[in-house]
């Protein structure tokens, strides 16, 4: 497996199918409806407008296994320093260390970008990713209880948090 830069027109489709795989079928996104292609060219858009990374996961025959990427945790001034991250993996990919590899590659982009904190928001019943979370030493810092409806439930949105080293002179404004 090897981590790359996405790309829109190389990987847009493949990643709008794990996405809308994920929407349909899972937690993983508290959304009810799938994703079309437009919205996946403003997303590129905005990733690339914004200095965020989309990181994609290649399997030995050349696919895509799954992919992360980051972006800003709110929209205020002193947050800056903060993103909030996701990663998403093929669901026949999953528990080989897909997400693994992907959220390493993440932190160490966060980190040369000079971020400080990344955050995760994972539905609480899913395990894969809070175990992920935890592996990758990342802290519980909160549940928001019954905040998500999906799939006839209500459901909880748990917090995770990783610091980081830097920036080495954070600055005001």
């Amino acid at each position: 497996m090897k981590i790359i830069d996405g790309v829109s027109e190389d990987h847009g489709a493949a990643l709008l199918a794990i996405l809308n795989e994920a929407i349909l079928n899972s937690t993983a996104l508290y959304e009810y409806r799938p994703r079309t292609a437009e919205s996946m060219t403003s997303w590129f858009r905005a990733k690339a407008d914004g200095n965020y990374p989309v990181v994609v996961a290649i399997d030995e025959r050349g696919g895509v296994s799954g992919f992360a990427t980051y972006g800003p945790f709110r929209a205020f001034p002193a947050y800056k320093y903060t993103v909030e991250h996701s990663v998403y993996v093929h669901r026949e990919q999953r528990r080989r260390g897909v997400g693994h590899a992907l959220m390493k590659h993440l932190i160490a982009r966060a980190t040369e970008q000079h971020y400080h904190a990344m955050i995760g928001v994972v539905d609480g019943g899913n395990a894969g990713s809070v175990g992920l979370h935890e592996r990758m030493g990342f802290v519980r810092s909160g549940v928001i209880r019954e905040v998500g409806f999906k799939f006839g439930r209500w459901l909880d949105a748990v917090i995770y948090q990783l610091l980081l080293p830097t920036p080495f002179l954070p600055t005001d404004g």
